[in-house]
């Protein structure tokens, strides 16, 4: 009933064509499901190409985040894939806001994934993928900041000292360009699931 007077209340007044805009507007101040929750901040971390990176480096950006390992045997390079797969669906869809997502993949076995290991790895999923790395202390206290748990296990009887896998949480986590959390995105909906929700939140 209030929708029908407001559209005749915009009848009256001419302004039907006000309708859309309006309706952009709604659409651009709809809160994101993370909206004030305790995820993200300051970082400072080396990149694939040895260079120190700081999160102010992704200022204005929408930030793409996801945290695993190259030694992973299924789940991080399935993922990868994923938003790969999914970033490029967007772009194809909307190149000017795609443009404005950085995708990152933080990676929680520092000891393994030097800098010349990530660049090999994030090379294969997407071109702009960004990997980084740390000293153990700089990924502990990154992954806290961003609410991931990993934990390295103990290699099988008889496997090399370096042969271990690392359990780790699953997130594919979209933040604002203040870096805020916005979004978990769906790892079970294929490329189009990422590319949709990409298209819901970037502006």
């Amino acid at each position: 009933m209030i929708q029908r007077r407001a559209l005749r209340a915009l009848a009256g007044l001419g302004l039907l064509a006000a309708i859309p805009f309006l309706a952009a507007c709604q659409r651009n101040v709809e809160q994101p499901p993370l909206a004030g929750a305790t995820m993200g901040g300051p970082f400072t971390l080396t990149d694939q190409d040895g260079r120190r990176v700081s999160d102010t480096a992704f200022a204005g950006k929408y930030r793409l985040v996801y945290f695993g390992y190259s030694f992973c045997p299924d789940v991080c390079p399935t993922d990868l894939a994923l938003i790969g797969a999914g970033l490029r669906q967007f772009e194809a869809r909307d190149p000017t806001r795609a443009a404005k997502v950085q995708p990152i993949f933080i990676s929680v076995d520092p000891a393994r994934d030097t800098p010349p290991v990530l660049k090999r790895y994030v090379a294969a999923f997407h071109p702009r993928l960004i990997g980084l790395t740390g000293t153990p202390a700089e990924i502990a206290r990154v992954a806290r900041e961003y609410a991931v748990y990993y934990q390295a296990q103990p290699p099988a009887d008889g496997a090399p000292p370096n042969a271990y896998l690392v359990d780790h949480s699953r997130m594919i986590t979209l933040y604002d360009p203040q870096g805020r959390p916005m979004a978990i995105l769906p790892e079970d909906q294929g490329p189009a699931g990422i590319a949709n929700e990409l298209d819901r939140w970037v502006r």
